[in-house]
Parts: structure tokens; C-alpha cells; sequence
């Protein structure tokens, strides 16, 4: 784990917010799937890995009222926080790996891109998925986003594990339901491409 923190600590202490390949100035894909989901303003967000990410901005702008971002990277969530200003104080801030984390509360809703597939061993998959269900409530909804399977194989150095629903279906296990995918193609900073799925899942009951 110390590893991978000394990473992305190094990536966001080197690097402004958009010289880094995921930038993204909006997060379409991910708000549209959320706002998707049709969850009340009172439910409880998480972004796992959302490090710099502006998608907390779009959600407290969307008027959701309990998110939390978690990423392996104080660096990381301090360019979010010194971004947002005074919003900031209403997001709840967790530097944690989340293969070892353990939360205090359950969430309605479970966002991940670009984190899980970053997990290239079975066995940290595992402790994914079963930290997905201890922090994740009964019917409430998972997104992860990962590179398609036509997509680049290493991100930031690292080698990843690409993933379609099917892959995913299977590390997530029967109690959760494939609801909808979606594709899309990132424009990194520099004017690249980057295939990435996007799938969401129901928890059952």
C-alpha cells in the first residue's frame, strides 16, 4: 500500500490537475449515470479513487448533500479541496486504499473510475469487492468505470486489468444486477484516445 500511496503522491505533487492523462473538465459519463440512478439529494455518495476528480463540484452542484471522496492520495484531494473553497467542509475527505479500508457508514451509491482497474492481482480484487459490500447499502447502486477491453494496458506507468460488464458482473458476484453500460472515448490533455466502459449494478435487497 505504501507504494502505491507514494505514487500518486508523486503524480499530484508533480503534475497540475489537468497534466494528467484522466482529466476530465466535466464528468459526463459518470453524472449522467449517477443522475441515472434517480436517488434522493439526501443520499450518500462515494467516489472511490476520485483523487482531483471534479465530480464532487457537479454533485454538490446538483444539490446532493452527503458525498465523500476517497483516494489513496492526501495530494490528490488537496488540489479538490483548495478548488472548491468553503464547499469543501461538506464533503467528507478519506485517505484510505480502499482494499484495506473499512468504513464507519453505508452508501447509496458506489462510483469508481478509473480505480479498480488498477487492481491487476486477484487477490486485492477481492478485498474490492468485499469492502464494496460492507460500505455499500442494500439496493443501492455501483458504477465502476474502467478501460474497454480495446483499451490502453498501462495508465500512469502502471499496468491495468481492462474489463467489460461481463468481466466485472463476475468479480462482483451474483447480488449485484448489471443495470445499464455505457462506452465512452477519453481525450486525454495531449489529444489522445482512451477506451473506457462504464457499467452500473444494483445490490439486491
Amino acid at each position: 500500500m505504501s507504494d502505491r500511496r507514494a505514487h500518486w503522491d508523486n503524480v499530484y505533487a508533480t503534475k497540475g490537475e489537468a497534466e494528467v492523462s484522466w482529466f476530465q473538465n466535466s464528468p459526463a459519463t459518470s453524472l449522467a449515470m449517477i443522475r441515472a440512478a434517480n436517488l434522493d439529494r439526501e443520499a450518500a455518495i462515494i467516489d472511490i479513487g476520485g483523487g482531483a476528480s471534479r465530480l464532487v463540484d457537479a454533485l454538490l452542484q446538483d444539490g446532493y448533500r452527503d458525498v465523500a471522496v476517497l483516494d489513496l492520495s492526501a495530494n490528490a484531494l488537496d488540489v479538490a479541496k483548495k478548488r472548491l473553497g468553503a464547499a469543501a467542509s461538506v464533503v467528507e475527505w478519506i485517505v484510505a486504499d480502499v482494499t484495506t479500508w473499512r468504513s464507519a457508514k453505508t452508501y447509496d451509491l458506489w462510483h469508481d473510475r478509473a480505480a479498480f482497474h488498477f487492481l491487476t492481482e486477484s487477490r486485492d480484487r477481492a478485498a474490492y469487492v468485499e469492502r464494496l459490500r460492507s460500505a455499500l447499502a442494500p439496493g443501492g447502486y455501483v458504477i465502476i468505470a474502467t478501460f474497454a477491453p480495446d483499451g490502453p494496458e498501462q495508465c500512469s506507468g502502471l499496468p491495468v486489468q481492462r474489463h467489460d460488464s461481463v468481466s466485472l458482473a463476475a468479480e462482483l458476484g451474483p447480488d449485484f444486477k448489471l443495470i445499464e453500460t455505457r462506452s465512452e472515448i477519453h481525450h486525454t490533455p495531449w489529444h489522445s484516445t482512451q477506451a473506457f466502459q462504464f457499467s452500473r449494478f444494483q445490490r439486491s435487497h
